[in-house]
This record gives structure tokens, sequence and C-alpha cells, in this order.
């Protein structure tokens, strides 16, 4: 056996050792987390018939020579959909929930990540102060910021709105200044040696290298933002959320399919919507 074939086989029992070690501190890992958090795989499959026998209480009943009856007619698609009415402006208010707080927020956090970039030669003390804030943000989750404004403004849109943009505030000045941080300085130095001014090094030599991961940042939180607002209106803070938390409490099981086939619906529309934008954007 040849120096090199030793080598590689000694390289090869300790990769494999390694592997064996690592994989032991995980199983323990994991087994350690499921004792405190009481999960077990036994008891979810013994629960599992549970789950479907909700799923079949919700799937209307539908008969198919009545489908296109009127609305008094049980059976009828009209007579499964006699709340649209009402879930349908609620949908549309969750989506403006997404779009307001989505945009409001990408432009505070393209603010503040040029603030709390190391590259843009800010402040020590105004770049650190920066992302404390924004980390205090984003480590609340949306529901959290939700419970407390609905306690200090009470049940509507407007805690749903806060909640969101916050949250998106502090996830997104992240997300956006490690993208400035990685960005080639090459144009910054160009620019300054030339005398241009810092707001002309971001504007010039920052924007157009980000621009295209900030979009994409953007417009993928919105998707998250409409789901995140699905969820918010389940304690009170506006949307198609409280319908659906309206239906599950009162047992209206076939309003509960109807308002999530809605709630599918729109999501992916906006999926694919803004997949497209968003690659239209990039490919620029």
């Amino acid at each position: 056996m040849t120096d090199f074939e030793r080598y590689y086989q000694r390289i090869r029992r300790q990769q494999k050792r390694d592997s064996l070690i690592w994989s032991l501190v995980l199983v323990v890992l994991y087994l350690a987390a499921a004792n405190m958090s009481e999960f077990s795989l036994v008891t979810i499959w013994q629960s599992l018939p549970h789950f479907f026998d909700y799923i079949r209480e919700i799937i209307p009943v539908l008969h198919l020579p009545l489908l296109f009856a009127d609305g008094k007619t049980e059976g009828s698609l009209a007579y499964w959909g006699y709340r649209l009415n009402i879930q349908l402006p609620l949908i549309w208010e969750t989506l403006q929930l997404a779009l307001a707080s989505t945009l409001i927020a990408v432009v505070i956090a393209g603010v503040l990540a040029f603030f709390a970039a190391d590259n843009t030669q800010t402040p020590a003390s105004l770049r650190i102060g920066i992302r404390a804030f924004v980390a205090f943000l984003r480590t609340m989750p949306e529901l959290a910021w939700a419970v407390m404004f609905v306690m200090a403004f009470g049940i509507g849109a407007i805690p749903g709105f806060l909640a969101l943009a916050l949250h998106t505030i502090g996830s997104l000045t992240k997300l956006f200044y490690e993208s400035i941080e990685s960005a080639s300085d090459k144009p910054v130095r160009g620019l300054a040696a030339c005398g241009a001014s810092k707001l002309q090094r971001m504007r010039f030599a920052f924007w157009p290298q980000v621009k295209p991961t900030f979009l994409s940042y953007s417009f993928m939180r919105l998707e998250v933002n409409f789901r995140s607002s699905t969820i918010l209106g389940l304690v009170g803070a506006g949307g198609i959320g409280q319908e659906l938390m309206t239906n599950i409490k009162l047992d209206r099981f076939d309003q509960v399919s109807m308002t999530l086939l809605l709630i599918l619906i729109v999501v992916s529309l906006l999926d694919t919507v803004s997949g497209r934008l968003r690659r239209r954007v990039v490919e620029e």
C-alpha cells in the first residue's frame, strides 16, 4: 500500500468516525427535544384518524344534478358559497393588508439597511443601534405583535397591519444589509475616487448591484405576509382569518372548506404572479 493510499484510508476512517459521532449527537438531541416537547410518533399515528374525520366533515356535500341550482337548493355550488358576499371582501381586505404592510416595510427596511451595513461607512454606534432595533422587531412573532395591538387598538385591520409591518421591517432589514455587504466595493471605490458623495455612491454603486436581490426578497415577503395575515385574523387582527375562526367555532364545516379554498386560490395566484414578476425583474 502506497503512502497516498494509507493517507486516503486514514481520512476515510476519520470521516466515518466523525459522521457516526455527529449522527449520535443529533439522535440524542432529537430524543431530548422530543421528550421535552412531549412529541410522540405513536400519538400522531393514533390521532391521524381524527384528523381525517375532520377533513371528511369539512368536505361539502355536492350533488351533480343539482350542482348549478340556486342558493336555496342543498347540494348546489351556490348553497355551498352562500357566504361569499362576506368572504370575498374579507379576502380582499387580507390582500390589501399584506400589500400595504409589505410596501411600507420595504421602504423603511431599504433605508435602514444602508445605514446598518458594514461597508457604507456608517458610524458604529448608529449601525449597532439599528441592528439591535431590527433584531428586536423580528424576534417578536407577528402573532405576539398582533395580540398586543389588538389589546391597544381593538379588533380590526390596524393591529394586523402594524404587526406585519414591524416584523417585516425587522426581517427585510437584515436580508437587505447582508445583500449590501456582499456587494462588490470596486464601483464604490471608483466613484469615491471621482469625488462622489456618500448618497451618490449608494445610488450608483450599491443600488444597481442589490436591486434584483431587494426586489426578490420583497416579492417573497409579500407572499409570506398574505399567509401571515390569514393567521393574524384568528386573534382578531382583521381579514379572512376572523371568518375562518368564526366558522370553526360555530362548526360551520362547509364554510370552513369554502374559506380554505378561497385562501388557497389567492395564495396560488399570488405565488404565480409574484414569481413571474420576480423573475422578470431579476433577469433585466
